[in-house]
């Protein structure tokens, strides 16, 4: 049902003065879609819950056929609104509110022929990149440790363009018996790392047997991957660069190894 509000101060729009708490959010099971290709994406899939959508009026015009039959409350308001009830300009006059789904259990990632691990990974930006080029590359899923950001929070959904409402992902604090778990399920424990005496991506590529089962795993910029975690994975691989350049971003890099890998 459309809403059309008047006043920043209307009592139905409460919820989205708490949208840019992202620990409120989480606390509260929900998350934040944020923008018109995102939210249309998102009302498309059909598999989330949708507590209701906050838009302006050119994005109610835009998005008027989708949003008259969304089973969810829309409020349409002008951006003077808008501005006064999340405290931010967010991107294209459109807000959704999001029941979080239950976190998903590892497992439910072994079926896939190709993973991508993320450790550490926090920036939302690299965490929305790496989960679109997963998507674009093929991968069936992304398994994130403790430390690594939320595919839900608002900027990394918008980063990944909606991939990172669409691809499994499972996250997990006992990361090395995790990776063990899929080694046994008959993955191959591949490490992307930028140290000299790592085998290149290319002789891996010939090595491998194209049908292998691989979960490739990725670090944060600057520390990269963990001593330990390397010390689990089953090959180290390296992309070759120019000497005069320390590293590639890791979402730069993960779409080059995915691109020769998958």
């Amino acid at each position: 049902m459309i809403n059309w509000i008047a006043s920043s101060d209307d009592p139905r729009l409460d919820l989205y003065r708490r949208v840019g708490d992202p620990e409120w959010l989480r606390a509260n099971d929900l998350f934040v879609a944020e923008g018109r290709l995102i939210v249309d994406r998102l009302i498309a899939l059909d598999s989330f819950l949708i507590r209701s959508i906050l838009v302006n009026r050119a994005a109610h015009d835009a998005l008027l056929q989708r949003l008259s039959a969304v089973d969810a409350q829309v409020y349409v308001c002008d951006d003077a609104t808008l501005a006064g009830i999340t405290g931010f300009n967010f991107h294209r006059g459109c807000l959704a509110l999001v029941s979080r789904p239950p976190a998903e259990p590892a497992d439910r990632l072994l079926g896939a022929r190709r993973l991508l691990a993320l450790e550490g990974v926090a920036n939302p930006d690299n965490v929305g990149g790496l989960f679109r080029t997963a998507a674009a590359f093929g991968a069936g899923g992304v398994l994130l440790n403790a430390t690594a950001g939320d595919p839900l929070y608002r900027k990394a959904i918008r980063t990944s363009m909606g991939a990172a409402l669409r691809l499994p992902f499972a996250r997990v604090e006992d990361w090395l018996g995790a990776l063990e778990r899929f080694r046994q399920a008959g993955f191959r424990i591949v490490a992307l790392t930028p140290q000299e005496d790592a085998m290149p991506i290319g002789e891996f590529q010939q090595r491998t047997d194209p049908a292998a089962r691989l979960l490739l795993l990725v670090g944060a910029e600057g520390p990269g991957l963990r001593d330990d975690t390397l010390g689990r994975a089953d090959a180290r691989v390296r992309i070759p660069i120019d000497s005069t350049v320390d590293s590639l971003n890791v979402v730069v890099a993960a779409g080059i190894a995915l691109q020769r890998l998958c």
